[in-house]
């Protein structure tokens, strides 16, 4: 029995070893299967490019648009092994912005404020004429704690200037690091002072220009709310472009100087946050006079102004947007459906002021919401000066001049149906 037994064991042992290469081998597949699942679903790999989802009115300026914007109907293809992550996308353009950077040329303008303050933004000339002949001026509002300097902004900035535009580029109040605070006041989430100095200035020093509105992401707040704010912003703007904002801070903090109102408690507090919630709670809503949080949220974000913003009003998000819940989209989108001068583009992807386009690895310099922000503008342009080339065909021959009363203005669009 013994001898039976071990000839029993010694016959089991290499019937053992010849099975752990081939249970090895399963559990390395099985490994592998499962990391290269992990990375599809997280990269979202099996999602097919589309085009954005539009939402709008069906009025003609909104016809028009369409008709002249393709991009805004084509499929966006951001690059194939990571664009269709909103994180990744975020991440990049967080630390690396944009991919061959230009550095556009510009002068820096100093502005005194009323409260001891300086406001300071940057003026860079266009490099061509405008294809309207006309004298067009963007004002951009950048993202938080952003300026001149950043690398999607100098990147757009090129970008326009290359089209005719003259770019005129708000830094926000203690954003540039070699510039030092005035008085005890930073930027704040929905402050437009800044925003409406440097409107002004560039209105006075050029009487003739006309102007086109941008904001990206917490900028967007600003320019959507500075419109609104007061009829008279609006004069002299064609339109506004408002990238990846997420219109109501009050909503998305649920989801998610006046030196004296500031006590060495409120400066301690500020030390220790950790978030910026903690820094408006800590500072900002009380240099404004604001009670709680709850109210400053409120009374400063630009969702209460919008219906007061009667130019023609492009707001783009992401889907994907780490930074926006999404449930804070249905603002927009209900805007579009209300107001007829708004259109809402909703990408898939793209993340927080990425969108970068690209096939496989490597993206483009340009990204798809430079090349939108434009597009659109030139639209816009071309059809407050008379020559929209989408109807060129179609309309009477204009390369003499405007005629009088060949097209109306993009106000009256709104009354008439003639398209």
């Amino acid at each position: 029995m013994m001898a039976s037994l071990a000839d029993g064991g010694s016959g089991g042992i290499p019937a053992l070893g010849s099975e752990l290469p081939a249970m090895f081998d399963g559990v390395k597949m099985a490994a592998v299967a499962t990391v290269l699942y992990v990375i599809v679903r997280c990269l979202n790999l099996k999602s097919p490019p589309s085009p954005p989802e539009v939402s709008h009115q069906d009025t003609p300026l909104t016809r028009y648009l369409l008709k002249c914007c393709p991009l805004l109907t084509k499929e966006y293809i951001p690059p194939l092994l990571w664009g269709k992550s909103g994180h990744i996308q975020t991440a990049l353009y967080g630390k690396v912005g944009r991919v061959c950077t230009p550095t556009p040329r510009g002068i820096r303008k100093l502005l005194p404020m009323h409260d001891g303050a300086t406001a300071s933004f940057d003026l860079f000339e266009a490099l061509v004429d405008h294809c309207t002949g006309d004298d067009i001026t963007m004002v951009i509002c950048p993202g938080i704690g952003n300026h001149s300097e950043k690398n999607y902004i100098r990147t757009f900035v090129d970008h326009s200037q290359r089209q005719g535009y003259r770019c005129a580029v708000l830094n926000h109040l203690g954003a540039l690091p070699d510039m030092e605070l005035t008085s005890p006041r930073m930027f704040t989430y929905g402050c437009t002072w800044e925003f409406a100095a440097m409107v002004s200035y560039v209105k006075q020093v050029l009487p003739r220009t006309l102007l086109v509105v941008v904001g990206f992401s917490l900028g967007g707040n600003i320019v959507c709310k500075f419109l609104g704010e007061n009829p008279s912003n609006q004069e002299r703007v064609l339109c506004c472009v408002s990238v990846c904002q997420g219109y109501s801070a009050l909503r998305n903090s649920l989801l998610g100087v006046a030196s004296s109102n500031i006590s060495d408690a409120d400066l301690s507090r500020l030390c220790a946050a950790t978030s910026l919630m903690q820094i408006d709670d800590s500072i900002m809503r009380k240099f404004h006079g604001y009670s709680s949080l709850e109210e400053y949220y409120k009374q400063e974000s630009c969702v209460r102004y919008m219906h007061k913003v009667t130019v023609p009003l492009l707001l783009m998000n992401s889907s994907d947007d780490p930074l926006v819940h999404r449930s804070l989209l249905a603002i927009p989108r209900t805007l579009s459906e209300k107001m007829p001068n708004v259109i809402f583009a909703l990408t898939q992807h793209g993340g927080h002021l990425g969108f970068f386009e690209g096939a496989v690895l490597f993206p483009q310099p340009l990204t798809w919401m430079d090349k939108v922000i434009v597009e659109f503008a030139d639209a816009i342009c071309l059809w407050e000066s008379g020559r929209p080339p989408c109807f060129a065909k179609s309309q009477p021959d204009l390369s003499q001049g405007r005629p009088p009363s060949s097209w109306p203005s993009v106000s009256a669009l709104f009354q008439c149906d003639w398209l």
